[in-house]
């Protein structure tokens, strides 16, 4: 949800900040520094609205269908917002591969990074890309939207199994996770040969912060709990694993991260190879 804010300013919309918090109105925002993920769950209203899955299917169509170029968090967009570096290591990827990709897009939704890159994979000879979801999203991805590239999954050993993927691609999801550096481990421990994060939250200075997500009701009314990580952590945690940082970069969908106390994070990426690629 972070895209939200950056596109709020893209599209000129006048934004004014609380005098107390100086967040700006209609944003979305993060509050809290929770012990738990049971605390920080309490304090939420949740995700898992039924509403909000059928919004995020409905959009998801219109692009599948080509009657809108790219969906996000069930919001449609005229262009498409592409993250190059996500893009440039997914083809690094293939051109390592003769030309074949395998991805493992680990809480990919309905396939939004999918779609929003699928004109530039189009003409690779050979693209398997498996997203694995909750279990609600792999019974719509898999009814409406699956076909011989775009799979579901719901486990990360099923997708290893059956596209046997040399990527997992991470887009906006180790911060929604209660033990995200557990997850992680699940997947490094696969030794693909590239893992991209993207869109991954950091609080310069400060230690890993679990806090609650406020998203603007012109979105959908909904709160959750949300991780910001220490880089420095992270980074050492990966390489840790096998694994060197190939390059960094700054998200796409914008540079800051509102929080109720003032203070500021930000949205960057990375591109990691296995050493022994």
């Amino acid at each position: 949800m972070r895209w939200v804010n950056a596109m709020l300013q893209k599209v000129g919309v006048r934004i004014t900040r609380t005098p107390r918090t100086g967040v700006p109105e209609g944003c979305v925002f993060f509050s809290g520094d929770y012990a738990s993920w049971n605390e920080a769950m309490q304090d939420s209203k949740g995700y898992d609205d039924p509403s909000i899955l059928e919004k995020v299917r409905d959009a998801a169509l219109q692009v599948k269908m080509g009657k809108a170029e790219y969906e996000r968090d069930s919001v449609l967009f005229d262009r498409i917002e592409y993250s190059w570096p996500v893009l440039a290591a997914l083809l690094w990827t293939a051109a390592n591969n003769e030309g074949k990709l395998s991805v493992l897009d680990f809480g990919g939704s309905l396939g939004t990074s999918y779609f929003q890159n699928r004109k530039f994979l189009g003409t690779l000879p050979h693209v398997r890309w498996g997203v694995v979801e909750q279990p609600h999203f792999i019974e719509i991805g898999k009814r409406d939207f699956q076909d011989d590239r775009l799979m579901f999954f719901p486990t990360i050993e099923d997708a290893m199994v059956n596209i046997e993927p040399r990527v997992a691609l991470l887009s906006g999801v180790l911060q929604c996770l209660d033990d995200p550096y557990g997850w992680l481990n699940q997947i490094l421990q696969h030794e693909l040969e590239t893992v991209i994060v993207d869109v991954f939250p950091v609080l310069e200075g400060e230690s890993d912060r679990l806090t609650v997500e406020h998203v603007p009701s012109s979105i959908y009314e909904a709160s959750y709990p949300a991780w910001f990580f220490n880089k420095d952590k992270f980074l050492g945690f990966v390489r840790g694993r096998g694994y060197e940082l190939v390059e960094e970069f700054e998200a796409y969908v914008g540079d800051t991260l509102y929080l109720s106390d003032g203070k500021r994070g930000r949205d960057v990426g990375f591109v990691f190879r296995r050493r022994d690629a």
